[in-house]
């Protein structure tokens, strides 16, 4: 189980495809242990009523509507036949508690809502007499309503707005909501009037198609660049880097010139007596030497970099443009993010309705404020709502996991199977079935890595919102210095793990040798590394910008057509929004292919050399970056290479792979 206790020698031979057996068996078994306590957890919310809780809805007596109820000692109004009351009323369901996300209002189980403006007490005792539903607290009888002396506490705020109950949870919202708008008015910093809001909610509904539309074409967008990018992955970074020499010249010119004219307008007021405006003067000539020395430095330094690594920005290139040719021998990639995100959205909203389901559970507790009735989890099994916290933590990740497994899978069977013809038919499902039956141990291990340093970071981060302003600026800094490394020691292992689950694909190991071997292979490609995820992530985000920029130009021109509405700020943040989204969901996959070749690429020439007996796998456009460099290298060392042998890409059927 351990990292330190690996057996396997570490000079291994690399053995691609062709040995594949379990790993990490005792974390899976771990794992399941722990999604088994998750099935308790939710088997003892739904066993202790807290389902029925939830859905039906309770009063503020304890009472759960729809349903006969047992006496809860010290409240006098409880254990009542509801059966016949199935529906939640709120005498003041505006009365809203933003802080802690409730209602503040007294709840009562009636048996109809009411669907008529009630403006009157006497309005409502004659919905009470016409429709057998009591709007007022038990203990009020019905002809009291109009003279009760507790009336304004026990009764309906007045007027009472008409009401509908919800689909499946049984609880009399308002038709009218605008009560619940001006909560949301307060979040939004542009609204200067009541009708600001309105105006811009009415604009989303009608152009709820054109949104739609927008987003679907968001998501085209996204499919077509993945396959194309390899066309213009070569124009995208060599504009970057023209832009990155041309800004870094031109900002260290222009310090320059500011320099020399600045130090030549205080060389012509030398002659005079020195005023405070000369002794300013004089610091901005010592500060504008300093930034342009800095800012030469940095673009000589910058220069020789892009010089030296010009090699490597090529192989970025050369990569982008074989992991194109992958999604279109392998178009099952592109829906990935589709299976993605449909199962962290099962377990999301799974995992929310077990958390609701254990806010209503456990004993009743009477508030001694207002004397109203809640369920609360006391003593051990608030441990429950922790344990719970954790499973979606680690369950989520374990879903990103196995996608990330997934992908090295079907693209490592792609790069390591010389004859193409021989390909399964369904690499990306063959990749599945492959994760479900011999690596899931491996997935749950490196998840396992990403939720304890995801935990104290969340935790810090609660803290520190918690404290705002109550803390000191030291203490303030200390929290944000550890939140920021945490992250960043979290984005260095999902970074090792990708590459660990991407060697546990080729060779079938465990998850710690599997990351030991990664990283060396990392280590040895060091500047190659940093080069692909410096322009290789540059080029990606182009990307998702080109994609808002069109999906937001395009929804300009539609939103202009539409004359129903004023107010295009929310439709059009909402659609740059999901286009955001949905680019970086696909060009994340595309991003996870590149780093799952770059890993062959360079396990492929770690181990081979294209001598008979040891061809390359790779591509051919990878070959010809390989020849390349190797003739390159011979001109500088003319004798280093001289043994005349000629390099064989991998082959199919017909002949060398293109």
């Amino acid at each position: 189980m351990g990292c330190c206790g690996s057996s396997e020698q570490k000079q291994r031979e690399w053995k691609p495809l062709e040995d594949r057996s379990c790993t990490d068996i005792p974390w899976l078994i771990i794992f399941t242990l722990f999604c088994i306590g998750m099935a308790c957890i939710a088997g003892f919310s739904i066993s202790t009523g807290a389902a029925s809780r939830l859905i039906s809805g309770y009063d503020s007596y304890g009472n759960t509507c729809g349903q006969k109820n047992g006496k809860i000692e010290g409240v006098e109004l409880s254990g009542r036949d509801q059966t016949n009351n199935k529906y939640v009323f709120f005498l003041d369901p505006c009365n809203i508690d933003i802080l802690n996300r409730k209602i503040k209002s007294m709840a009562l189980c009636v048996s109809r809502c009411p669907d008529i403006e009630l403006k009157t007490y006497t309005d409502v005792k004659k919905f009470a007499l016409q429709n057998g539903s009591e709007l007022c607290s038990y203990d009020i009888p019905v002809s009291k309503y109009p003279s009760h002396g507790e009336r304004s506490k026990k009764c309906p705020k007045l007027p009472v707005p008409p009401s509908n109950s919800l689909p499946v949870f049984h609880r009399c919202t308002p038709v009218d909501i605008s009560c619940y708008a001006q909560f949301a008015e307060a979040f939004v910093t542009f609204v200067s009037d009541n009708s600001m809001l309105h105006r811009v909610i009415a604009g989303v509904m009608a152009s709820k198609e054109i949104i739609m539309g927008l987003c679907v074409l968001a998501l085209v967008l996204s499919i077509i660049l993945m396959v194309v990018i390899r066309y213009i992955s070569v124009v995208l970074v060599w504009i970057l880097t023209a832009l990155v020499v041309l800004g870094s010249i031109g900002g260290t010119g222009v310090l320059w010139w500011l320099y020399v004219d600045h130090r030549t307008n205080l060389t012509d007021q030398t002659g005079t007596s020195p005023t405070p405006q000369q002794q300013v003067a004089t610091d901005n000539v010592q500060a504008l030497l300093v930034y342009a020395i800095f800012a030469t430095v940095f673009t000589v330094i910058l220069l020789l970099l892009l010089f030296f690594m010009r090699k490597r920005v090529a192989l970025t290139i050369t990569l982008f443009h074989v992991a194109g040719k992958v999604f279109t021998h392998l178009p099952l990639l592109a829906l990935q993010p589709f299976w993605t995100f449909l199962s962290l959205m099962l377990f999301w909203v799974s995992w929310l309705g077990v958390l609701l389901f254990l806010g209503t559970a456990g004993s009743p507790v009477q508030s001694e404020e207002a004397g109203l009735v809640e369920y609360r989890i006391s003593g051990p099994l608030q441990y429950m709502v922790w344990y719970h916290a954790v499973g979606l933590i680690w369950i989520s990740q374990f879903i990103l996991a196995c996608q990330q497994m997934t992908v090295a899978g079907a693209v490592v069977t792609y790069y390591f199977t010389r004859n193409k013809s021989e390909l399964p038919m369904t690499p990306i499902v063959s990749s599945m079935l492959c994760l479900t039956r011999y690596h899931l141990g491996t997935v749950a291990k490196g998840s396992f890595i990403i939720t304890l340093v995801e935990i104290p970071r969340l935790i810090l981060t609660y803290i520190h919102n918690q404290l705002k302003g109550k803390e000191n600026a030291c203490a303030r800094c200390m929290l944000k210095s550890c939140i920021c490394c945490l992250w960043c020691l979290k984005k260095c292992l999902m970074y090792l793990n990708q590459n660990a689950y991407t060697a546990t694909a080729i060779n079938s190991t465990s998850f710690c040798t599997s990351a030991r071997d990664a990283f060396v292979i990392l280590v040895e490609n060091v500047l190659r590394v940093a080069t692909i995820n410096t322009v290789g992530d540059f080029v990606l985000f182009l990307g998702k910008v080109l994609i808002v920029s069109c999906t937001a130009f395009v929804g300009v021109l539609s939103l202009n057509y539409q004359r129903d509405y004023t107010v295009w700020v929310l439709p059009l943040l909402i659609v740059c929004l999901f286009s955001w989204l949905v680019a970086h969901c696909f060009l994340s996959v595309f991003e996870i292919v590149v780093d799952v070749l770059f890993l062959c690429f360079a396990v492929d020439t770690k181990h081979n050399d294209g001598s008979p007996g040891r061809e390359f796998y790779m591509d051919k456009a990878l070959m010809e970056f390989v020849e390349n460099s190797k003739n390159m290298a011979g001109r500088d060392q003319p004798e280093a290479d001289g043994d005349g042998r000629e390099m064989k890409p991998m082959t199919h059927a017909g002949g060398t792979f293109a």
